[in-house]
């Protein structure tokens, strides 16, 4: 667990500065100009993407644990430190989040403009591209992060800017008037918001407690206190702490039944600040639980294993029946992640490293093909006005490549074979058989369910007759082809070639397997009659 202290440039806070300066000059951007604001945000973003390739290329996954660290007293009074370092788990999910930033902005490029009609309130363009900007530098940050009090600070203040992305830049496709839509955007956000902050302050507590315990909030020196037996916890004491920790990342994940903040949130946000919420934000919350709870609390972790499996099958079957079942289709979406990210927790705490290192590409995966298809369901809905699955039909006849690509991050979503998130759902599968073989044939159900809401989906609104109302839509613009076909071809790049990020990724997971002192189950094999 050892780390040292990188001399040279600071290329980690670099990453998380980059997108924090520009929030803050996107935001002061005059307000007459606010194409300038826009085009600002995007050179930004593809700024810090720069910089997160940079730290993915000089990452050496043969190397220390943790790289690029950085270390410097913060309130010394406390013990509290500025420190940062990546593994192999974190420099993916960097990737992954600065890589979407810049498809969010061009996706949400007049999605903050002012509405002409004299009831609505003006929304700030500027404010706007401002928030997500700001939302990037925190997630960024808290996968850096290895003081747990400095990734407490960033896990609780990216709530602030994403409660302003869904309360006050709602989506414009909402059934009602204008005041009954601010109120369910009220509503989405305030549930968002209070949800977390509960998990937050349960948290705060087991972070304290830590440090009651520990002394320090190091990630690295509290686990190698641990391993040598320089620091001992109780049992109930660390079975406590590890639970305040773990409800925070839950609530986050989410994970059943502290999942119910994320259709309100997703359905009322706009498409491309649903794609932030569900592919880059909830991702810190099972990032959290390999980082923090089987680092820190690696007993604990193995005594709640069960509970939090049982929760993870609820959630695969409990989430794809309910998207079967739904009417809205970015609601749909929602419930599919739930099952989705029950699939990442499953595979997290099967504690086989086929099922972590699955887990972790499945965060990967989800990530890109939610974004996928949730933006091309965001461009089809702002065609028609309208999010009801009812009032579509025979798209395909008249926009052929909206369905084309909406078709794609279908498929994504169910994992079909050639597809990223196929290779992460089956090593999350074969890693919880290994260990536990009846979840693993019950998470099996998920799959059959993905392929039914999925293909419903895309039989409701693209096929059949063209309804009167989708008779003029246009075909995809330039501007959003170039958001959806960079990450089709990723689905399918990493569908046959996902070994760039499994090479990242393993060495990691070697080492959160020895955190937990678990070994793979040695494969039963018959003897020869």
């Amino acid at each position: 667990m050892s780390q040292v202290v990188n001399a040279g440039f600071p290329i980690l806070t670099a990453t998380a500065a980059v997108p924090a300066i520009g929030a803050i000059l996107t935001a002061a951007v005059p307000a007459a100009r606010r194409t300038a604001a826009k085009w600002l945000a995007l050179l930004v973003s593809l700024v810090t993407l720069a910089l997160a390739a940079i730290v993915l290329v000089g990452f050496e996954p043969g190397g220390d644990r943790y790289q690029f660290v950085e270390s410097h007293s913060w309130i010394k009074d406390f013990g509290v430190r500025y420190e940062l370092g990546v593994d192999g788990i974190g420099v993916a999910l960097i990737a992954l989040t600065a890589l979407l930033i810049p498809f969010v902005v061009l996706a949400g490029w007049h999605d903050a403009d002012p509405l002409e009609t004299k009831s609505s309130r003006w929304r700030p363009t500027q404010g706007f591209f401002a928030l997500i900007l700001a939302v990037e530098a925190m997630v960024i940050l808290s996968f850096e992060a290895t003081d747990v009090f400095l990734f407490y600070i960033l896990f609780e203040a990216m709530l602030i800017p994403m409660y302003f992305l869904i309360g006050g830049f709602g989506d414009r496709a909402h059934a009602g008037s204008d005041e009954n839509a601010a109120a369910q955007r009220s509503y989405a956000a305030v549930k968002f918001l209070l949800y977390n902050l509960v998990g937050g302050l349960i948290m705060l507590a087991a972070v304290i407690g830590l440090y009651v315990v520990a002394g320090n909030f190091s990630l690295t020196e509290i686990a190698e206190a641990r391993a040598s037996g320089q620091l001992e916890m109780a049992t109930n004491t660390e079975r406590l702490l590890f639970l305040g920790f773990f409800f925070a990342f839950a609530v986050k994940a989410p994970l059943w039944p502290l999942h119910t903040w994320l259709p309100n949130a997703m359905g009322e946000a706009t498409a491309p600040v649903a794609v932030l919420i569900t592919a880059v934000v909830d991702k810190v919350g099972t990032f959290a639980m390999l980082r923090f709870c089987l680092g820190l609390f690696p007993e604990a972790s193995k005594w709640a294993t069960p509970v939090i499996i049982t929760l993870a099958l609820i959630s695969i079957v409990y989430g794809a029946l309910l998207a079967v079942g739904q009417r809205d289709i970015k609601r749909l979406i929602a419930y599919a992640s739930i099952s989705h990210f029950g699939f990442i927790i499953m595979g997290i705490f099967a504690m086989t490293s086929q099922g972590q290192s699955g887990a972790t590409l499945y965060m990967v995966n989800h990530g890109i093909s939610t974004a996928a298809l949730m933006l091309v369901a965001g461009f089809l809905i702002s065609r028609r006005g309208s999010r009801l699955i009812a009032d579509y039909g025979g798209v395909q006849k008249v926009a052929p490549v909206l369905a084309g690509t909406f078709l794609i991050g279908g498929l994504a979503t169910l994992s079909l074979p050639g597809l990223a998130p196929f290779v992460s759902e089956f090593l999350v599968l074969v890693g919880t058989f290994a260990r536990y073989p009846v979840a693993g044939v019950i998470a099996t159900t998920g799959i059959v369910l993905a392929a039914l809401y999925t293909l419903v989906l895309y039989q409701r609104t693209m096929t059949g007759p063209v309804k009167e109302e989708v008779r003029a839509m246009p075909d995809l613009r330039v501007r959003e082809l170039a958001v959806v076909a960079p990450l089709i071809a990723l689905l399918i790049f990493l569908g046959v070639f996902p070994k760039p990020l499994t090479d990242i990724v393993n060495p990691a997971v070697t080492h959160t397997m020895s955190d937990v002192q678990q070994k793979d189950p040695a494969p039963e094999v018959e003897a020869a009659k």
